[in-house]
């Protein structure tokens, strides 16, 4: 009786070899693709500013939000504290603390047991929520922190991707990477803070250089403003001497906007080349301009007054209308696109996760979004969530941690 098993499992071993070698003798083995390398990057997380604001875009994004539900300031503090520990452990990389086998394992095991750079970054920020009655903190909100408030194109009624106590936004090289770190800063926190919804990304490869394209085929994010440049930061980035007194602790934060943009592209591959490149402002094969050439070209709105190259409401031309009034207007946008697969009617469920980070949000992104308001894009994208975050401060060594200026 003990036969048979022994049988089938050398004919199942025959079977995978005999598959093998037809398979080494076609070549098809050789098509196989390899698995990818960590890239060994890392990005120091201590310094006056966080990580993964100016920092250059990864591969890979995870942008979540959560609800804090310690019970008192000191353990919102011990929050803050693990959070800084596990950013610190994370980034850092190197080998995972040994377990015993009868206790819970250090580490989740998604990337063995030698944690890569991998080029991650955890940004860490705070909503206006965070400030009512539970921990005092009402006297310590920057009047810049809002509520994101509902614009007039938005699909965002019946959402449960909106605001949130605490916003985490981590990239990497790799998405196995954001993974790990999601789930490693989950543990650490629970019983702290709960998350409540959470929006992947990605970054597409250049094609073929340049800026790489969003979900409707054209490139996104050609035009930033040059934040390599300290006094470009420091003017449009970072909060600065405005923080006085009470909110003196929020200097050298960002604020952060994220908007969680539903592209219908069913609709959008219908249009004609044309009006798609005359909504946008933009051709689509090189990015470049509409009275430009190449994708690097400034548009010269001053010498098109009245819009006969690139219309009036082109979005290019509402978001940045290049003129002195609107150059402390620009944001830094660091956005990803997403897909969630099918809807309920089985069209695609695709889009763009927008992040952008300014000194202030009134000034720059709400004006910029009220500019578009009604745009002719609009019939073809959807904001369905996202909220308003101040970016912390950067922290230092040793005890020092995040929202320890907020906290003291």
């Amino acid at each position: 009786m003990t036969a048979a098993p022994g049988r089938r499992a050398f004919l199942r071993g025959a079977t995978a070899s005999a598959a093998t070698a037809a398979a080494v003798a076609t070549g098809a083995l050789a098509a196989a693709p390899p698995s990818a390398a960590a890239s060994g990057r890392r990005f120091p997380c201590e310094g006056p500013h966080q990580a993964g604001i100016t920092t250059q875009q990864q591969a890979a994004a995870t942008f979540a939000a959560f609800d804090v539900i310690a019970s008192d300031r000191a353990g919102l503090t011990a929050l803050f504290r693990t959070l800084t520990d596990r950013v610190r452990a994370l980034t850092a990389g190197g080998p995972v603390p040994a377990t015993d086998l009868v206790s819970p394992p250090a580490d989740s095991g998604l990337l063995g047991g030698v944690l890569p750079g991998d080029g991650l970054t955890v940004t860490v920020g705070v909503g206006a929520s965070l400030f009512d009655e539970r921990f005092g903190l009402a006297a310590r909100k920057p009047a810049g922190l809002t509520t994101m408030p509902v614009f007039p194109d938005d699909h965002v009624a019946g959402s449960t991707e909106l605001h949130g106590d605490i916003s985490l936004q981590i990239c990497a090289d790799s998405r196995d990477t954001v993974m790990h770190a999601l789930r490693d800063i989950a543990k650490h926190t629970r019983g702290a803070m709960q998350p409540v919804w959470k929006a992947d990304g990605f970054l597409p490869a250049p094609r073929p250089d340049g800026a790489p394209r969003n979900q409707l085929g054209f490139k996104d994010g050609t035009s930033q403003p040059a934040v390599a440049d300290p006094r470009v930061a420091d003017a449009l980035i970072w909060t600065g001497d405005a923080g006085t007194g009470a909110t003196a602790w929020a200097r050298g934060g960002s604020y952060q906007v994220i908007r969680i943009i539903r592209m219908l592209v069913e609709f959008w591959d219908r249009v004609s080349l044309q009006e798609q490149e005359t909504m946008i402002g933009r051709r689509r094969d090189s990015g470049a301009p509409l009275d430009g050439t190449r994708e690097s070209d400034p548009p010269d709105f001053a010498a098109d007054p009245r819009g006969l190259v690139t219309p009036l409401d082109s979005h290019i031309r509402l978001a940045n209308p290049r003129t002195a009034a609107t150059a402390a207007q620009r944001i830094l946008r660091r956005g990803y696109s997403y897909d969630r697969g099918l809807d309920a009617v089985g069209d695609l469920d695709v889009g763009l996760v927008f992040c952008c980070y300014q000194q202030d949000v009134r000034r720059q992104f709400e004006a910029v979004q009220h500019r578009l308001a009604g745009e002719p894009l609009v019939d073809y994208v959807q904001p369905t969530g996202g909220g308003y975050f101040l970016a912390l401060p950067g922290f230092g060594p040793g005890a020092d941690h995040l929202a320890a200026g907020l906290l003291a």
